[in-house]
């Protein structure tokens, strides 16, 4: 720990900083941890009935939001006119508005969650379930689904001690099923850095049932599962019960072997960037689990950062990073998605890839990693395109700020505003990157395909 932030984090440094405006982040709520409070369910006219369905699997008991907002309002100390605010507060405000078309039905958001806002508890969530822009009809409607997500982004960034706020648009005839994968993970402590994102869920390709071990008799591929946010994701399906196969270069050996070992997986010393990689992968997973042993998931982690400005930038350090973070990838998905590979992918296999948020808006000194985080982004949606004839779905997270220890080699200053430019305050941690993919990854997420999700606390670059 430097000088500087040692001085930060005393009395005196804490006090300074609070007096200029820094005060200390909210504190997360992590893990399967479903929120304290009750959770509000407001469905507006014309409302599908599908998130309401989606909690009834989820055994999930709602409360009906404040009746005619307009007649509930108190004076405050100003004689402002204000909402009245909820007794209890609660622990997530869920609004099914399926139903909603025009401008005049976009009251009924801000009716439901404008005493919401400063009334939820702390790690609340504020969940909006839309239609998507696909299956309506209308210049009016279509640019209203898109009035529905502005307003998500910004009342994620309105709420305060760490709540969230996301939203769902649902395309085609999505029902209870497909969506209750999502509505448990974004409910959860599960989602605590994912906030102000917008993604998609459809029809599920095939259907499976929400489970808190969804991997058991599983197998998950890790690549750069030695260190730092691939040991996290390693953790994380070991925990949800996959036979984990941990790959890293042979450099990282030892600290591999030690992961494997500790979450009961195996180990695969490979560079990824061999042409035969993924012939590799296979073979170790035909001859370590089975023959008939198939993957079910696998996460392309791996990858590198050569960072310059491009003036500086020359042929070697651009081929590395885009050879390691996206050729690589694509390679390895071409060959274990053969029809007749031992150890390949299964029927149902997930594909996750890793974006980031430089991919998103760009980031000085990284045109290289920009571009193949970028890649990622392109490769996932035209992947999911190709295989929507196939049961198989793919996906990507794309990171924020997430501390770990090559990001604590950044000097203090630097580090502490990529911790601030973000809604929740503060720097991710490994295990959120590790509870999307594993969520994007579950059986129970066969509605959730080519989408790429942020892991950012709303990060305040890019879309």
């Amino acid at each position: 720990m430097s000088v500087l932030e040692t001085l930060f984090n005393s009395p005196l440094g804490q006090l300074v900083a609070k007096q200029a405006g820094l005060k200390p982040p909210p504190k997360l709520r992590r893990g399967r941890v479903l929120p304290t409070g009750p959770v509000v369910l407001a469905e507006l006219p014309g409302a599908d009935g599908a998130a309401r369905a989606a909690l009834g699997l989820l055994d999930v008991e709602t409360a009906d939001p404040i009746a005619d907002v307009a007649e509930n309002r108190i004076a405050d100390d100003r004689g402002r006119q204000v909402p009245r605010p909820y007794t209890t507060p609660p622990g997530a405000v869920v609004v099914d508005a399926t139903g909603v078309r025009t401008i005049a039905e976009l009251e009924g958001l801000r009716q439901v969650l404008r005493p919401a806002v400063r009334s939820l508890e702390r790690s609340g969530r504020v969940i909006i379930v839309a239609t998507d822009a696909s299956a309506v009809e209308g210049l009016e409607a279509h640019a209203v689904a898109q009035g529905i997500d502005g307003i998500n982004r910004t009342v994620a960034k309105e709420l305060r001690a760490g709540s969230t706020s996301n939203l769902l648009f649902l395309r085609g005839d999505t029902g209870a099923d497909d969506l209750v994968s999502t509505m448990s993970f974004l409910l959860e402590g599960r989602s605590a850095f994912v906030s102000g994102q917008t993604w998609r869920v459809g029809p599920a390709k095939a259907l499976h049932a929400l489970d808190d071990r969804p991997f058991e008799g599983r197998v998950v591929v890790v690549t750069g599962a030695a260190r730092g946010i691939g040991t996290a994701i390693a953790e994380v399906f070991a925990r949800d019960g996959a036979s984990v196969v941990a790959i890293d270069v042979p450099a990282g050996g030892d600290s591999l072997a030690q992961v494997a070992n500790r979450i009961g997986g195996s180990a695969l010393q490979l560079d990824i960037t061999a042409a035969d990689a993924g012939e590799r992968i296979a073979a170790h997973v035909a001859r370590v689990h089975g023959a008939d042993a198939r993957i079910w998931a696998i996460v392309h982690n791996a990858g590198i950062t050569r960072d310059k400005m491009l003036a500086n930038l020359d042929e070697k350090l651009w081929g590395q990073v885009l050879e390691v973070n996206l050729a690589a990838e694509i390679r390895i998905n071409d060959y274990l998605l053969g029809d007749v590979v031992p150890g390949g992918f299964g029927d149902e296999a997930r594909i996750v890839g890793i974006a980031s948020t430089s991919g998103v808006a760009g980031n000085k000194g990284q045109t290289n990693y920009a571009a193949s985080k970028a890649g990622v982004m392109g490769y996932t949606w035209e992947l999911s395109r190709q295989l929507a004839d196939r049961p198989i779905t793919a996906g990507a997270v794309a990171p924020g700020f997430i501390e770990t220890e090559m990001t604590g080699a950044i000097p203090f200053v630097q580090r502490e505003i990529f911790r601030r430019t973000n809604s929740l305050g503060q720097g991710g941690r490994p295990v959120d990157v590790a509870e999307t993919l594993a969520y994007l990854c579950s059986p129970a997420s066969g509605g959730v395909d080519g989408q790429v999700i942020r892991v950012c606390g709303q990060n305040l670059v890019g879309a």
